[in-house]
């Protein structure tokens, strides 16, 4: 139905109910549906004959021009053997256009869709403490309210002054969900192990003792200074594979929450009121809020439920 059509599937039952059943005139069902009389015969007609009320296919009938099912599959096994559309094209000796057509309507029109697809593998600790991922997301600071809140349109820009950089650190347990974060003014290595060490003492006083720690490749997390850190702790450093950012998932996951619930929730004038903001955040996130990947469960009735814990 288009957007302005007057006659629903139901609304059109109604006319011809009105009509059989009621004993109204055409011309007055069509009057009060708010159509022609030539409509209400049009859908009399159609519920007689046992077509229904539905709108028929606006496909045509007869497509003379349309690709043989041959040349379809011809078009398909060139490009399963990663050749592009325009060679596709010369050596099949059609339009390129008609081509790229063809191979989007089969979900083949980029070169990766070839590739298959890495499975999903879920993974979950069971004891707190086996695995804490730890993760850096740069975060512009603020110099005003940011593009997101401001109205859109000539002369209403935001102000594009650079301020620099903030650096949210995340550590996250992975089978409780408990969440310990930080914002520094660097993602360098003094910075990142010295937010090491109070993420490794803050789980501790928590009651979970960290046996891994997960962090990209980056290179503050493959310095010196942090690899003794997690020797003096006696932790075992776990790296994520080179470019698969979703190996380290849950605190990519994490991450994207605080975004979505913390740094872009609202306008803030500047970072220190940011800052200030993600302190009972991070505390309603673990005290109170409900996460879907344990069960609708608080990360800290996780936490207690998984150490044996009453409280």
């Amino acid at each position: 139905m288009h957007q302005n059509a007057r006659l629903t599937p139901a609304g059109r039952a109604l006319m011809v109910r009105r009509i059989l059943e009621e004993g109204w005139r055409p011309a007055e069902a069509a009057d009060a549906a708010g159509v022609s009389e030539r409509t209400a015969y049009k859908w009399l007609e159609r519920h007689r004959s046992g077509q229904g009320f539905e709108d028929r296919s606006s496909a045509p009938r007869s497509r003379p021009r349309r690709l043989s099912e041959v040349r379809v599959a011809q078009i398909e096994q060139l490009r399963r053997e990663r050749l592009t559309g325009p060679r596709i094209a010369r050596m099949l000796g059609m339009a390129r256009s008609t081509i790229g057509l063809v191979l989007r309507r089969m979900g083949l029109g980029r070169l990766d869709a070839l590739d298959p697809k890495p499975p999903v593998i879920r993974y979950e600790r069971k004891l707190p403490g086996e695995m804490i991922h730890l993760d850096i997301k740069k975060l512009g600071r603020i110099n005003g309210i940011g593009h997101r809140f401001l109205p859109r349109g000539p002369g209403m820009h935001a102000n594009k002054s650079r301020a620099g950089w903030d650096f949210l650190h995340v550590a996250i347990d992975d089978a409780s969900r408990l969440a310990f974060t930080e914002i520094l003014p660097s993602e360098g290595q003094d910075d990142t192990t010295a937010f090491l060490k109070r993420a490794l003492d803050w789980f501790a006083r928590h009651g979970v003792s960290v046996e891994r720690v997960m962090t990209d490749n980056g290179s503050a997390y493959c310095s010196k200074q942090f690899a003794k850190a997690l020797a003096l702790a006696g932790a075992r450093h776990v790296r994520t594979r080179p470019y698969t950012p979703r190996t380290n998932g849950k605190a990519e996951r994490f991450i994207q929450t605080s975004l979505r619930e913390w740094a872009y929730a609202q306008p803030y004038e500047s970072s220190d009121q940011r800052r200030s903001a993600i302190g009972p955040w991070i505390n309603d996130y673990n005290l109170n809020r409900p996460h879907s990947g344990i069960n609708g469960l608080a990360p800290w009735q996780r936490l207690n439920n998984l150490l044996g814990n009453d409280s």
